[in-house]
């Protein structure tokens, strides 16, 4: 870094992956004639009007993301896929940059950004994280807005809470402070599960269509073990009853997690639990036949209660 840079402009630069723009470099006291100067003999670089990156290689991902959003305006946060990146949500990636500005302030087109406007960025924004971006929560309900179909959104809601990054309560009192949401009963429906300890959409559906309309006792979500020093979690455990339903929505089956579902069934088994496995396509497109094969093992294991129709069309199991 070039010894003439002022000291408070170094450390900016720390903070900001090399990037400025040219209202920090004049506050710090650099001329206009010197700004030019580095740019026309490559020292520096354009990236946006008024940001420059203040090296003469190709800029990082977070570099990117910085001039981004210094571009957007004092008040422009980071959020959608960019802030979900940021809170490690989404695995960093090349895509575009999602910036949320002030509706009552249009900012111009930005190459590589897309740009979204709210009238309730001071409640959307987090308080301390650099550079600004959206809360958890709200890049949560952004995106699961943005998403074309309710399982897109259900399936955020699930990947946030999943992973503990955030909480199903504190999602709903984000919520709540949005006048317009879609399917906002949907969305609480999955809150709801979400904080029973489901963590993915395939536990919500496995609960809303195979186990509370079928009349099955309330099982215990993502119940957790110790075996051999290690800890391990039961998708569905039917306490008392010994009836563990694991629920798989990979597509594809790597050896190593094949390894480790047949390793864990069998430590069910050697524990004196039956297992039952399901996939996407069970739930989805067979949950009755589903309900009557967890019915019939939890009856087996000594449950009296008795299943029910789902519906006109159920088949349901005879106790």
């Amino acid at each position: 870094m070039p010894d003439d840079i002022p000291e408070c402009v170094r450390s900016l630069l720390i903070t900001q992956h090399g990037v400025l723009t040219r209202t920090q470099a004049l506050g710090a006291g650099m001329t206009d004639k010197a700004i030019v100067a580095r740019l026309r003999t490559g020292r520096w670089r354009r990236l946006h009007r008024g940001v420059y990156a203040t090296f003469s290689g190709e800029p990082s991902r977070p570099a990117l993301i910085w001039a981004a959003v210094l571009r957007g305006g004092p008040d422009a946060v980071l959020s959608h896929q960019t802030a979900a990146e940021l809170s490690g949500l989404l695995a960093p990636s090349e895509s575009l940059i999602h910036l949320t500005v002030p509706s009552a302030a249009p900012v111009d087109r930005i190459p590589g950004v897309v740009l979204h406007y709210s009238g309730r960025l001071a409640q959307a924004r987090h308080p301390v994280l650099e550079p600004a971006r959206t809360r958890i929560e709200e890049t949560v309900l952004d995106l699961g807005q943005a998403a074309g179909a309710v399982d897109g959104a259900l399936g955020w809601i699930f990947l946030a809470c999943g992973s503990r990054k955030t909480t199903a309560e504190r999602i709903a009192v984000a919520m709540a402070l949005r006048s317009r949401m879609r399917w906002r009963t949907d969305l609480a429906m999955a809150l709801d599960v979400a904080r029973q300890g489901a963590h993915s959409l395939l536990e919500f559906r496995y609960l809303n269509r195979v186990e509370r309309p079928h009349g099955l006792p309330p099982g215990i979500r993502q119940h957790r073990v110790r075996r051999g020093g290690r800890r391990q979690y039961q998708d569905v455990l039917y306490e008392g009853f010994g009836v563990v339903v694991e629920l798989d929505g990979r597509a594809a089956h790597p050896e190593e997690f094949r390894l480790r579902d047949v390793r864990r069934d069998n430590a069910n088994v050697a524990a004196g639990q039956v297992t039952l496995r399901y996939t996407w396509a069970d739930v989805t497109l067979r949950p009755c036949a589903a309900a009557a094969e967890v019915s019939a093992a939890l009856m087996r294991r000594g449950w009296r209660g008795a299943p029910r129709r789902c519906g006109r069309h159920c088949a349901r199991p005879q106790p």
